[in-house]
């Protein structure tokens, strides 16, 4: 942990309590990868690598336990960073399927002019950073665009339930960093298809047409989790993160 990082988010915010920063900085390095899924979080050492006492740290870990990004093994002590699995990611993206292709199909009816608008921006700009291949610039744009599309489909229970998955969705995603730094230029078939999802998505409910953007929805989130799944080479592409 860096304790430098840790002295930027205080100066940026003097007036947080230190367990919230603290929380804030080991969300920031769980979900970019850096502290490995799975992995032990030993309270003692961040707590002498970042040149604080125990205590904010603990409090820290108990509030990511209660937002989802850490977890408790039965029989075990001790708290863990989510672990990720191709098994588990199929298992996922059924249930983010499901939740998000009928969102997407219900902002074909309900999503207001403003909605569709930002939505197009974001899409926008997601294709242009499959293009230039700007892994930060496709991270800024790819959750914030799922995000809103869930937003403005008008049913507050698929909202409840998407932010049930967004934990492991946000590690998900940063994943995939990963595997397109893994695969790169002309071995990596996802870059030149997904750069046209967001923008088909948008354009069935721009057309008000449900069916589909349901189903341009659906063959978005499948062409993602293929392209992890070739990430592996018939093996689990999540070694790949683990073992950084």
């Amino acid at each position: 942990m860096d304790q430098y990082k840790l002295r930027e988010y205080m100066a940026a915010e003097p007036d947080a309590k230190l367990r919230d920063l603290v929380a804030k900085l080991l969300h920031d390095e769980i979900v970019a990868l850096h502290i490995a899924p799975g992995s032990r979080l030993n309270v003692n050492q961040i707590a002498a690598s970042l040149g604080i006492s125990r205590t904010p740290v603990a409090e820290a870990i108990a509030s990511l336990t209660e937002r989802g990004f850490v977890t408790s093994h039965p029989g075990q002590n001790g708290s863990y960073v989510l672990d990720l699995s191709l098994k588990d990611m199929i298992s996922l993206y059924q249930v983010r399927s499901a939740i998000e292709s009928e969102a997407a199909a219900l902002a074909a009816y309900s999503a207001g002019d403003a909605a569709v608008q930002e939505l197009t921006v974001l899409a926008e700009a997601f294709h242009d950073s499959v293009t230039r291949r700007d892994i930060r610039g496709m991270k800024d744009t790819d959750m914030p665009f799922h995000r809103l599309l869930i937003e403005s489909c008008g049913n507050p229970y698929l909202l409840q339930s998407y932010e049930l998955l967004l934990p492991k969705l946000t590690m998900y995603q940063s994943s995939m960093v990963e595997f397109i730094g893994k695969l790169g230029g002309e071995d990596n078939p996802w870059m030149p298809s997904v750069a046209y999802n967001h923008a088909s998505i948008v354009a069935a409910i721009r057309l008000r047409l449900p069916e589909m953007a349901r189903e341009a929805m659906a063959d978005h989130v499948s062409a993602s989790l293929s392209f992890t799944s070739l990430a592996g080479h018939g093996a689990d592409p999540f070694s790949i993160v683990k073992g950084k």
